[in-house]
């Protein structure tokens, strides 16, 4: 194997012990500069996150201000079913908006529904099969 020998000292060197333990005074200025440079990073941090923050609320601001005539023409088109008696929302009359919490639609049911509806199992007459 071809050994350069403008790198031979590299090679010598690693395989020797290490230099000279570092005296008190070289510690103190290593651990001053250290935290100097925590520091530092520190607050270039700090001010890349209120950059960061900062712009990321302007595009939110911005996209929020572009999309606010489509999300009016979105609730008009929505009180306009509900209004004309098509979609979801019109097995309710009166109410232009479903209740919906996570993904489950909650009817209300009404005392005179809910009282058919208890005659009619009798009569095998409910969405429910009867087990006799």
């Amino acid at each position: 194997m071809y050994r350069d020998p403008r790198f031979s000292g590299i090679f010598q060197t690693l395989g020797q012990p290490a230099g000279t333990p570092p005296t008190l005074l070289q510690k103190i200025v290593g651990a001053v500069v250290m935290a100097g440079v925590f520091v530092l990073a520190l607050t270039f941090s700090v001010a890349l996150f209120a950059v960061l923050l900062t712009a990321g609320a302007a595009i939110w601001a911005w996209v929020w201000w572009k999309t606010r005539a489509l999300r009016k023409a979105m609730r008009a088109q929505m009180d306009a079913q509900a209004a004309s008696g098509r979609g979801a929302q019109a097995a309710r009359p009166g109410s232009a908006r479903g209740l919906i919490i996570e993904g489950e639609v909650i009817r209300e049911v009404r005392v005179d529904e809910e009282a058919a509806g208890s005659q009619d199992i009798g009569k095998g007459g409910s969405d429910r099969p009867s087990t006799s």
